[in-house]
């Protein structure tokens, strides 16, 4: 058994994926490879990875295509690879679900900081006794709940009203994670790139408008007439909803 981070690298290009297998390994990363969408399937029905880094223009089903695929069913980090200069398809590649996004051509130092970053905000599993309060513990609450549905900051997950689990990305959790915790109160675009992505981020960076969509798009009955997170214009965000702490 080992404890290095499994990441499946997709792309059809064999010179890029054993280009990146072997920087990566050297990192003591476990490197897992796919030419296509069918062989990211099969390894991802065998096996648990902890990242995905994908090319966007792959043959068939691209890639947005299949991180709308994965974000049906797993909230599993993905950073996606794209042309140094379109924006569009960077905007695009947010909203199918990635976490981030390199441009083509790129630098390996820069891939090993992106994988980091994104790992480190990403959700970790943790074993069901560590989740529970003991005697003597903070009193930060471990689930926030509203509208009927319950974040749990424990265990990383959003499930809905009838119990049900929501995929989320790391990025979308961290952004609703910020929104439920300063409830009723309004958050400028800085704000909210400051307290859920720290650092990693630049001056013109609008993740933070492609996350609001996406999230929106999750909990929200009517998204053109959000109730929940609602659009203070000339200002930013607000996160209008009564909650309830459960510790």
């Amino acid at each position: 058994m080992t404890d290095m981070s499994s990441i499946l690298v997709v792309d059809d290009d064999q010179q890029i994926r054993t280009m990146l297998r072997r920087y990566l390994t050297e990192e003591q990363f476990e490197v897992l490879e796919a030419a296509n969408g069918d062989e990211m399937r099969r390894i991802l029905a065998t096996r648990e990875v902890q990242l995905i880094l994908m090319d966007l223009t792959l043959p068939g089903e691209d890639g947005l295509t299949l991180s709308r695929h994965v974000r049906q069913s797993s909230s599993v980090p993905i950073i996606m690879l794209t042309g140094k200069a379109d924006v569009i398809d960077r905007v695009a590649g947010l909203e199918a679900g990635a976490d981030d996004y390199i441009g083509k051509p790129f630098h390996l130092r820069e891939v090993l900081a992106r994988i980091r970053t994104v790992l480190r905000r990403a959700p970790v599993e943790s074993p069901p006794q560590k989740a529970q309060a003991t005697p003597g513990d903070s009193a930060e609450p471990q689930r926030l709940c509203f509208d009927g549905w319950c974040l749990d900051l424990a265990r990383r997950e959003l499930r809905g009203p009838g119990g049900e689990p929501q995929p989320l990305t790391s990025g979308e959790f961290e952004l609703l994670r910020v929104l439920v915790l300063n409830a009723n109160r309004v958050l400028t675009r800085d704000q909210l790139m400051d307290q859920s992505k720290g650092r990693d981020w630049t001056p013109f960076d609008r993740t933070i408008d492609t996350q609001i969509v996406r999230l929106r798009r999750k909990i929200e009955p009517d998204q053109a007439n959000p109730a929940l997170i609602k659009t203070v214009r000339g200002r930013g965000y607000i996160f209008s909803a009564q909650i309830k702490a459960e510790h």
